[in-house]
């Protein structure tokens, strides 16, 4: 049987992969440091039952994962999360959540084969967690918007101190969200694809 990420070759995901003559689909993948809400946000939006690969952490993260600031983290993404949503009559993006952890982090790079971009999660509590991550987005040359997840007693930085730390290029997307809430989690989507309307090789 066909796994999710089957459903575009590199070739066709790059360009939009039309399934009738009015929907076109898209391939995205929801990356960030571990903790950062990725699974929660994929759940959130999906409008089918998502796929979820979450197990329950054990003795070996201890000492390789940054908990610090999850003292309630029982489980986490070992391979991906995969959920769909449609953000239009005629657009529908395949979301694919990658793990946070290193260790996990060639995984990441399989997903990003035939993704049109990328949705980075960030908190704010754990902010240089997030920077290998882009630095691998970068490194793949695939567009990214960086979206801070409100967690409640999270640090607030303005914009401008949050691009800095990140080092994020002027026109890449940067927004606030709660991957709890859909309209929000909705909305983090829909900056990332009006970012890739911009992009001369993605602009209708």
């Amino acid at each position: 049987m066909s796994s999710p990420g089957s459903v575009h070759s590199p070739s066709s995901a790059a360009a939009g992969t039309h399934l009738r003559g009015d929907e076109t689909t898209v391939k995205v993948v929801v990356a960030g440091h571990l903790g950062a809400g990725k699974t929660t946000l994929v759940h959130t939006l999906s409008q089918i039952t998502p796929l979820s690969t979450e197990e329950y952490m054990t003795a070996a993260s201890v000492g390789t994962d940054n908990l610090d600031h999850l003292p309630d983290k029982r489980t986490t993404t070992v391979a991906m999360d995969f959920g769909r949503v449609s953000l239009s009559r005629d657009l529908v993006m395949y979301l694919f959540g990658a793990p946070g952890q290193k260790r996990f982090w060639p995984l990441l790079a399989d997903l990003a084969k035939g993704a049109m971009a990328a949705l980075v999660l960030v908190d704010t509590r754990c902010l240089a967690d997030s920077y290998p991550i882009i630095g691998m987005l970068e490194d793949l040359a695939l567009p990214y918007a960086v979206a801070v997840n409100r967690f409640d007693g999270a640090p607030i930085y303005q914009a401008r101190q949050l691009r800095e730390a990140m080092d994020l290029a002027p026109r890449t997307p940067l927004v606030v969200c709660d991957a709890r809430d859909r309209a929000s989690a909705r909305n983090a989507l829909i900056n990332l694809t009006e970012y890739l309307l911009t992009l001369p090789e993605t602009a209708a």
